[in-house]
């Protein structure tokens, strides 16, 4: 008995002997060896490698490859596994998320990193790995891609590749109507070690409680439900699902309340376009890329965003001092690149998508920018109005009549405010004592517009 545990020492001992003696002449004759010859052998060695492993991995990302762009399959795994996850998995990730009727958040449970949750599917045992791809650097907004391997035996190929995937799929989108993503703002920068960045958008505008007058208030509504459920008619027509609007007024109007209203009205995630951000058309196009669908595209302060203004109107005089600038005297972001991004061949990359440009100066932008067809509905929004102030007294006063509202009525056709100075006069201090500071706070209005008027009315006289 000893003398033949002796002998299977010993020949364990000579393979191993053997194995280093082949690795280090490995090592010595690699470096002299073609490197067509190399590519052979690691081809070679794959395909040995693959052959004797029965099993076979699908990995699923939550991003496609390096872009900001969500997978949909990861979201449905994701939301697929989370039935699971409690039964199998010892550490698990919590996230909060909208309830389906919109109304409040819960916790959604999914498998965290390297937990393995198994699954059975017509007599085939498949195996999920929850998994996540380090960062090749410590830049700070550089994502961490996530993802889920699928591992299960080769004589299972066909039914996993035809009937379990798309089962799974079906099952996760079911799930994800029970778990409804929070929405996100996102915002593109030039120390992002990606294209975007984004936080979570938690803003509370409604278009009930925009300072606007109802009818305009409901044709936008009725505007942006319409677009929403007309994915058919735009693949009949042969248009791109998407649409412009163009905001413009005085500061304080209500331009980015009514942007996070739409938000909220449609549950779209938001793209903060910073263009001074932007090195370069290409680097627009890369952007435009990542955007996903259901989403509004913000660029806010058009003209003020880059030197867009009458850029067709320029002198041939300009043309050289223009060409001769140094790449690091501003963005070279063009018009021409712009319009490509509103509706050119890379508008089209992906559905149900809302851009949205801002600006005081309506007058000052390029006709080209905002012909109808790239901004498809032009919304003034100007100074507030009485119907707007009612909306206003009743979101912060709670007052439906006053005595006041027929003075701050009158006064209101005569003066200019703006709804952002009106909604700052009518702030309580506090919830609790909002009865009581619905009196001083009117006539306080009151009194603002009527000093308003009246400078306005000075004004007016100097200059004749």
């Amino acid at each position: 008995m000893q003398a033949s545990s002796w002998r299977i020492v010993h020949r364990l001992r000579k393979t191993g002997n053997a194995i280093l003696t082949l690795l280090f002449l490995w090592r010595m004759i690699r470096p002299y060896l073609p490197h067509q010859l190399l590519r052979l052998l690691n081809q070679w060695t794959l395909k040995l490698t693959l052959f004797a492993n029965p099993y076979i991995r699908i990995s699923i990302h939550e991003y496609i490859k390096r872009n900001i762009r969500p997978h949909s399959a990861y979201a449905a795994v994701e939301a697929y596994l989370s039935t699971r996850s409690l039964e199998e998995a010892n550490r698990l990730t919590a996230e909060m998320v909208t309830r389906p009727d919109g109304v409040g958040e819960r916790l959604a449970l999914s498998i965290a990193e390297s937990q393995r949750v198994h699954d059975e599917f017509r007599g085939a045992k498949v195996e999920w790995i929850a998994g996540r791809v380090r960062r090749r650097s410590e830049k700070e907004n550089e994502l961490e891609n996530r993802y889920y391997t699928l591992v299960f035996h080769k004589s299972y190929r066909d039914l996993v590749s035809n009937a379990y995937l798309d089962h799974v799929i079906r099952e996760g989108k079911l799930q994800q109507g029970t778990r409804r993503k929070r929405q996100k703002l996102y915002t593109n920068s030039h120390h992002s070690g990606t294209g975007w960045s984004h936080i979570v958008f938690d803003h509370p505008a409604n278009f009930e409680k925009l300072a606007m007058d109802p009818e305009k208030r409901e044709e936008i509504v009725q505007d942006l439900m319409s677009f929403k459920d007309s994915k058919d008619l735009y693949t009949r027509i042969g248009k791109a699902w998407k649409r412009g609007y163009l905001l413009y007024g005085p500061p304080g109007t209500g331009k980015s309340t009514l942007i996070a209203a739409m938000a909220n009205l449609l549950y779209y995630d938001i793209y903060d376009l910073e263009l001074t951000s932007v090195t370069d058309n290409k680097q627009l196009r890369q952007l435009l890329a990542e955007i996903t669908g259901k989403s509004i595209v913000v660029i806010e302060d058009i003209g003020c965003s880059l030197d867009l203004t009458g850029s067709r109107k320029k002198s041939k005089n300009s043309a050289p001092e223009k060409s001769s600038r140094n790449e690091s005297d501003g963005p070279r972001v063009t018009l021409s690149g712009l319009l490509n991004f509103i509706d050119g061949l890379w508008s089209s990359c992906s559905g149900e998508r809302i851009i949205v440009f801002t600006t005081n100066h309506v007058e000052k932008l390029d006709p080209a920018l905002i012909r109808r067809g790239r901004m498809d509905r032009h919304i003034e929004l100007s100074y507030c109005t009485f119907e707007g102030f009612k909306v206003l007294a009743r979101t912060y006063l709670e007052l439906e009549e006053h005595p006041l509202f027929e003075s701050i009525e009158m006064l209101m056709k005569e003066t200019n405010i703006t709804p952002a100075d009106v909604a700052d006069i009518l702030m309580p201090n506090s919830s609790k004592d909002i009865a009581a500071s619905a009196e001083p706070a009117l006539q306080h209005l009151v009194e603002a517009l009527q000093q308003r008027n009246a400078s306005a009315a000075s004004a007016a006289g100097i200059q004749n």
